[in-house]
């Protein structure tokens, strides 16, 4: 394992902000239609606004460039206007650890706030393998659901993180991985021998998407769009805890594939894992999975199981699964749970888990056994916390003192 500590020119904070003025607004984030109201406020005419909305969009997200000064197609005057009143600026990087097994986690610092107090900080997860690379991202800086099993459960919520800040994670992921065009990573070890190195993006990282909706939702439309980043919304996922009433605006809205963090099959033990269970319990949760939106067998829900020792690991466990799932296109993933500092459960042995999934099998669903990766670095799934915290408005007012 290495890790290093790092601090890239290309992401660090640029304009004003820097030299500890305020940070101009980002044009990271926004849809066409914003991104053509900025431009029109720069005095761009109606006319040429489509099109300089597409030369943007190019630069920004086939590209990957983080300077005006490259965009060549657009004229010298805007270029200048632009740098003036805007920034490209991405999440800056704290820490980069490589686990053993290649996967990559960003620690990222956000920019400063309006205080001028530096940003929150968020975790970010790659995860190569042989033909396909994973970006799990997060949603929110902490958590408000306090999942006992959860490692992110154990940091309050900060707060929620904006479209820029939720795209900006993917462009620094790419920036690292060298997935631009003309770009190559800084070190190729581990990664998978496609020329595309983020085939899936996860929406698994610190946070519940579903408590941030509208800036998820714009984010993934960016991310999905197939003239810049283009990832299918096939190949995109949010995890949700069971925020019911916004599942099926996920299916409608957003369209992406549903991951459930279930995790237990009984309400009394459910709501103690996943305590928004005794507000969403189970049978309301399932009845939004038979409604989501598009759901069938090509396009099936997944049930996250995380198993846990003498809790939720029982062959009746496994039977009542099963049973509750009944009627729903659905695959289920058994997820070995991963360790961190305090945590009051341990993993299921391993010949359980084959057990368990032998069931699952048995009645016609796929459960694959997420195979653990990033453990060394407390990159594994459940095991993402920054040190973030929120503070009191009378705490802020002594911190600037």
């Amino acid at each position: 394992m290495s890790e290093s500590a790092i601090t890239l020119a290309e992401t660090a904070p640029s304009g004003p902000a820097a030299n500890g003025g305020e940070r101009p607004p980002s044009l990271i984030g926004l849809g066409r239609e914003a991104l053509g109201a900025r431009l029109h406020g720069l005095g761009v005419p109606e006319r040429a606004l489509r099109m300089r909305v597409s030369q943007l969009w190019h630069w920004l997200y086939l590209r990957g460039r983080t300077d005006f000064a490259e965009m060549t197609n657009v004229s010298k005057d805007l270029r200048g206007r632009l740098a003036g009143a805007f920034t490209l600026a991405r999440p800056e990087i704290s820490a980069e650890q490589v686990s053993a097994d290649g996967t990559r986690k960003w620690l990222l610092r956000l920019a400063p706030g309006d205080d001028g107090r530096p940003g929150p900080e968020i975790e970010t997860v790659y995860i190569p393998e042989d033909a396909r690379g994973t970006l799990c991202i997060s949603s929110q800086v902490g958590c408000t659901l306090t999942c006992t099993f959860c490692h992110t459960g154990t940091q309050r919520l900060v707060r929620n993180l904006t479209a820029e800040e939720i795209v900006g994670q993917v462009l620094v992921a790419r920036d690292r991985l060298g997935e631009w065009p003309d770009a190559a990573p800084d070190d190729p070890t581990g990664l998978p021998a496609s020329e595309r190195k983020i085939t899936n993006i996860v929406l698994m990282g610190m946070g519940e998407p579903l408590y941030n909706f509208e800036n998820v939702k714009a984010a993934m439309e960016i991310a999905a769009d197939g003239e810049g980043l283009s990832v299918s919304k096939r190949r995109i996922t949010l995890s949700t805890s069971g925020i019911v009433p916004m599942i099926e605006r996920c299916g409608a809205e957003l369209g992406v594939m549903l991951a459930i963090s279930l995790h237990a099959v009984r309400d009394d033990l459910r709501d103690e894992l996943v305590p928004i269970n005794r507000k969403y319990p189970i049978a309301e949760l399932l009845e939004a999975c038979r409604t989501y939106p598009g759901v069938s067998n090509a396009r099936r829900i997944t049930f996250e199981y995380v198993m846990l020792k003498g809790v939720n690991d029982s062959i009746a466990d496994a039977k009542e699964l099963v049973r509750l799932l009944a009627g729903i296109p659905a695959k289920i993933n058994l997820i070995p749970f991963n360790p961190w500092p305090g945590a009051p459960y341990a993993c299921s042995d391993w010949e359980q888990i084959e057990r368990f999934a032998e069931i699952v099998n048995r009645a016609g669903y796929a459960s694959p056994v997420r195979t653990p990766r990033g453990r060394d670095i407390m990159a594994a799934c459940g095991q993402l916390k920054s040190a973030s915290v929120k503070l009191s408005a009378s705490a802020r007012r002594r911190a600037g003192a």
